[in-house]
């Protein structure tokens, strides 16, 4: 199913965005971020979201995101399911300097996070991702050109089981701006399929 961007709402809105039904994009503001308490015990919570709402238990979101314009220390774009501060998770490609970025993902819960990321070369400036749920467990994977994902992180969200708040996000936590342009937002039935191997015990 295609999502149509103009039916998602704002958890918040940037003061500089452009939208149609097939394309969303956000000029990032300087220091703005999600980041809770882990490492150095920083908080910032003011990054623009744009997010749909669902009850649906298992299924797959998919969004194209392209950061040509990115070019500071931080800059980054991505997913995000976002329920309050201090629960929520994203992925994305951050800007690191003129020889590589980092491909990483984040997950909060009850305020506290997992980083992790990967070095990706500087010239990638495009990138797909998916995010998946089975009920309070979720898969996020990546893919080069939305064809093959792999995948980056399988987590749990404590308060992740029932109406959940999921879609885009943009953000510049040092001084900078960058445009940041989402497209091909669509929702699947689940393409994380259940476990078949070791039972629970």
């Amino acid at each position: 199913m295609k999502i149509d961007a103009e039916s998602m709402e704002w958890t918040r809105a940037p003061k500089l965005y452009e939208m149609t039904a097939d394309r969303v994009t956000i000029t990032t503001e300087a220091f703005t971020d999600l980041w809770q308490r882990t490492y150095y015990h920083f908080r910032n919570d003011n990054a623009p979201l744009l997010q749909m709402e669902t009850e649906e238990k298992y299924f797959s979101f998919i969004v194209k995101t392209d950061f040509s314009e990115s070019h500071h220390r931080f800059d980054q774009c991505g997913i995000v399911l976002y329920l309050d501060s201090e629960n929520w998770l994203k992925a994305s490609v951050e800007c690191e300097n003129e020889s590589f970025q980092h491909l990483g993902s984040v997950v909060t819960n009850h305020g506290w996070f997992d980083w992790a990321t990967t070095a990706i070369g500087a010239d990638v400036k495009t990138m797909w991702y998916r995010l998946s749920r089975r009920e309070d467990d979720y898969c996020i994977e990546c893919s080069p050109d939305g064809v093959s994902f792999s995948q980056m992180r399988v987590c749990h969200l404590w308060e992740g089981a029932g109406k959940i708040r999921f879609g885009v996000y943009a953000c510049s936590p040092e001084d900078s701006s960058f445009r940041a342009v989402f497209t091909d937002m669509r929702m699947t039935e689940c393409a994380w399929k259940a476990h078949d191997g070791q039972q629970p015990d």
